[in-house]
């Protein structure tokens, strides 16, 4: 009965030992994934540096930056919408990698490669999410100032022009000036009435209602918009 428990004993403290060994190696091993890389897996994070990476507006929380390449240093959070240029890959010769970004703000910061991935395509991307809208954005400033161009080339008074520029026709002014002014409208209404007089109303998305007498703009009226 003694030996039986001897041996319970010692089969107990085998089977910690065996535990505690796999836990160490297990540990090892992860702090060995995380901070050792191969010249080959460097070369390929390297590939990266000078490539421009964009944060997803629609992610409230951006990722976490450091102030330092090292695990101690202050971290922070960049604005939304911000883009950033990897510069560097800091820290290959101790094989402790981080990339260096520097932000379109100017502001310069550091991020390990395995957070990186794990934030790439959530938080972070590689096409900025706003292109479409800033080509609108330019298309739309472009054209601007082209029609501001052509108003100033008109000979109109200087109250006439202060005022298509900000968008406002002036009764006097044609069927084609108004559409130069403010674009074309939403809809087109013609009315004939008893005397010989060819009169159109046009409607803006803004309430305005534009009306015209034999092709001159005569009268603007508001009516509520809807």
């Amino acid at each position: 009965m003694k030996r039986t428990k001897i041996l319970m004993v010692r089969n107990e403290a085998v089977a910690c030992g065996v535990i505690l060994g796999l836990a160490l190696l297990f540990m090892h091993s992860k702090v060995f994934a995380s901070d050792h890389y191969t010249d080959k897996q460097l070369d390929a994070l390297e590939a990266r540096v000078g490539k421009i990476f964009w944060l997803n507006p629609r992610n409230e929380k951006t990722p976490a930056f450091l102030s330092a390449p090292a695990p101690s240093a202050a971290t922070f959070r960049p604005a939304q919408n911000e883009s950033f240029e990897i510069t560097e890959l800091a820290g290959r010769a101790a094989k402790d990698p981080y990339y260096k970004v520097k932000f379109e703000s100017g502001k310069v910061g550091y991020i390990r490669p395995e957070m990186f991935f794990e934030e790439f395509n959530a938080t972070i991307l590689s096409a900025d999410p706003l292109a479409d809208e800033k080509k609108r954005a330019e298309e739309q400033s472009i054209e601007d100032k082209k029609r501001i161009d052509w108003i100033n080339a008109q000979p109109w008074s200087l109250p006439v022009k202060e005022a298509a520029i900000k968008k406002q026709a002036t009764p006097g002014l044609d069927a084609a000036e108004v559409k130069r002014v403010l674009g074309p409208p939403r809809r087109v209404m013609k009315v004939r009435g008893a005397i010989k007089v060819s009169e159109e109303h046009w409607f803006y998305p803004d309430g305005s209602v534009l009306i015209f007498n034999n092709g001159l703009l005569s009268r603007i009226e508001k009516t509520q918009n809807k």
